[in-house]
């Protein structure tokens, strides 16, 4: 089986978990397409990828969307759906009502304060996954709004956006419990990231972005199911669900490691964000945090 083909199967049983999960009992299919679909396939010694997940490769680095020198402001917002805009915010509203009553996991929603969906806006080129929520975050009912969301609104404003003019969500939409523990947070279990993924997939479908960037490696082994040091998988150009994802450091990091060459690097990984999507980038910027 070909690599493109695994993805083209993976992409769409996820494409319909997504259609399950809004209702869906049925899908129309013509005959030519479900002949195509069970033709015998050519061998091929390559051993299939695991199911429900997306292939996990690095993508080349494509034409930016906007032309040279254009506004971040004046970005394409979306690739594209089958969907209007006032459906797609209609379903996203949709969406955010499920999650606010979810209970699939009882630990999490006995001890949580809030359900942090996501905030920005959804017509956004550029959508920004974190873990979890935190203590802050739990309170307020928005992700990233504590020491290291304060870290990252700056990383957003100096890139040329806003919180309001991008998406902020998490893998994990509930704060982790942390029974017996007054302060600190925890990392969110393989079960329980992989219960409140299929909300971050319909969002990522309505969203449509143009670039994703996951923060820290707990954002990449929810999204990939890879279980990598985040220095390593960062900088590189992987894809999940169609969409150029960029791997790069939490804000949290940088707040335990201020060296300048450790935010040189996030900073490079912004670089390559702001060059896929077109954004007009100075000296000054392409200058911050060099070492000399």
């Amino acid at each position: 089986m070909s690599a493109a083909y695994r993805q083209f199967l993976d992409l769409t049983i996820q494409h319909l978990e997504g259609l399950k999960a809004r209702g869906a009992r049925f899908v129309s299919v013509s005959s030519d397409t479900l002949a195509a679909a069970v033709a015998p396939l050519p061998r091929a010694a390559a051993k299939p990828a695991p199911p429900h997940r997306p292939i996990v490769a690095a993508v080349p680095v494509e034409a930016p969307i906007a032309p040279a020198g254009a506004a971040c402001s004046d970005i394409p917002s979306t690739r594209g759906t089958s969907l209007g805009r006032e459906a797609r915010e209609s379903a996203m509203a949709e969406l955010r009502g499920r999650a606010m009553g979810c209970g699939k996991c009882p630990h999490l929603a006995a001890s949580r304060k809030n359900v942090v969906f996501g905030v920005g806006d959804m017509h956004s080129p550029l959508l920004f996954v974190g873990e979890a929520p935190g203590l802050e975050e739990d309170q307020q009912g928005e992700p990233f709004v504590g020491k290291a969301g304060q870290l990252l609104t700056r990383i957003i404003e100096t890139m040329g956006f806003t919180r309001n003019t991008v998406y902020i969500a998490n893998i994990l939409k509930c704060r982790p419990d942390t029974p017996g523990r007054s302060s600190g947070n925890r990392k969110p279990t393989v079960e329980e990231m992989a219960t409140c993924l299929p909300y971050l997939l319909e969002q990522i479908d309505l969203i449509q972005p143009r670039v994703i960037v996951a923060l820290g490696a707990t954002a990449v082994e929810g999204l990939f199911g890879l279980k990598e040091p985040i220095s390593r998988l960062r900088g590189q150009w992987r894809e999940f669900r169609l969409v150029p994802v960029m791997p790069t450091f939490h804000p949290a990091y940088l707040l335990r490691n201020e060296a300048r060459n450790e935010k040189r690097k996030v900073w490079e990984d912004m670089l390559q964000v702001m060059e896929r999507l077109g954004c007009p980038i100075s000296e000054k910027q392409r200058g911050y945090f060099q070492i000399r």
